[in-house]
């Protein structure tokens, strides 16, 4: 277990959504760390009861974790740690990161000689442009001194990290001290944190396998059985994968937690919202109908652009396209699954050249 981070350590966590109330918890066992929620009264509550009854109901907090409504306090709470010992991790989906980290670039510019360690956590692919999560921060901090940057991924359910459950995750970064600073933030007790320089293979694992979910909830809702599913999981892979290699991402990512262990998780866990989405479609409910009853999940959001790419690249995705048939084209799920089965026999493995 790793021993305690030093007193002036501070991390601050951007965003008191379920994710990031839950990376709030497991930091604030080794670290000062401050919790920025956007309403003022998820912030009072939060700090007086330990509860955040918008996003994880019934989960009691520990008490050693502050919460305010304040941009700037919780930057400067960041900031305010000794040289290269400040971290920040942006709990926001991919829709708000740029206008997460045009905040934070303006707040961090009050102090030039502290640029915390700034890890993002979210899941996609941007929805118009199709940027990555890291091609989003870059732009957002372009022509200002870059912090140590990096992201956090993995299997993982919020509600479970929230409750202290046991948790494998992975920080990837091109700057040691960067993945360092997250596994003395967040490593040790209920959580393990693996390093990797992939960023490119983690973020593209993290947002395909939203679309794969989505693909096998509906499958499961059709009734379509366990021998489908483990198909879906298995073909969704091998897609991911291909995608991840066109982008610039390595092989290997996809076999571990960032890849195949998350989308496991997505794909077969209850709790999952783009699971439940799929599975929501599968059973006859209209996507426009889950949407307005206030269920979001990103496999929704991205998966028109992951398409894009994989066109772009001249890369075979036929589930993500068999699932944006069904989401935006109106093609029923049984005519887009006949479509997959109907597709031309071909080698599992494509043979290396001879």
């Amino acid at each position: 277990m790793m021993s305690p981070l030093p007193a002036q350590t501070r991390v601050a966590v951007l965003g008191a959504g379920s994710w990031g109330t839950a990376l709030a918890a497991l930091a604030s066992a080794n670290a000062d760390t401050l919790l920025w929620a956007r309403d003022a009264a998820t912030a009072q509550a939060i700090d007086s009861t330990h509860i955040n009854q918008r996003y994880l109901p019934g989960v009691v907090l520990p008490a050693s974790l502050r919460c305010t409504s304040r941009f700037t306090e919780a930057v400067a709470h960041a900031c305010g740690a000794s040289a290269g010992q400040g971290l920040i991790i942006l709990g926001v989906p991919v829709a708000g990161l740029a206008d997460i980290c045009a905040q934070l670039d303006q707040a961090m510019a009050a102090f030039p000689d502290k640029r915390p360690a700034v890890l993002w956590t979210c899941k996609g692919f941007h929805q118009e442009s199709g940027l990555l999560p890291h091609e989003i921060v870059q732009q957002a901090f372009s022509g200002h001194a870059l912090p140590g940057l990096g992201v956090l991924s993995g299997p993982s359910f919020a509600r479970e990290v929230a409750q202290g459950l046991p948790v494998a995750l992975t920080v990837a970064s091109q700057q040691e001290e960067v993945a360092d600073l997250a596994i003395q933030a967040l490593h040790g007790r209920a959580a393990r944190i693996y390093t990797s320089q992939d960023i490119v293979g983690v973020e593209v694992g993290g947002a395909l396998k939203n679309v794969m979910a989505i693909a096998c909830g509906i499958s499961d809702g059709l009734g379509l059985g366990t021998n489908a599913r483990a198909a879906l999981i298995t073909r969704g892979l091998a897609e991911m994968q291909r995608l991840g290699l066109a982008l610039g991402g390595q092989a290997t990512t996809f076999s571990g937690l960032t890849g195949l262990g998350d989308l496991v998780l997505t794909a077969t866990g209850d709790l999952s919202r783009n699971r439940q989405v799929g599975l929501a479609i599968g059973q006859g409910q209209a996507l426009t109908d889950i949407l307005a009853s206030g269920m979001t999940a990103e496999g929704v959001r991205c998966a028109r652009a992951a398409l894009a790419l994989g066109r772009k690249h001249g890369i075979d995705l036929p589930i993500t396209e068999a699932v944006c048939k069904v989401l935006f084209d109106e093609v029923s799920p049984r005519q887009a699954v006949s479509d997959l089965l109907s597709r031309e026999a071909k080698a599992e493995t494509p043979q290396a050249d001879q």
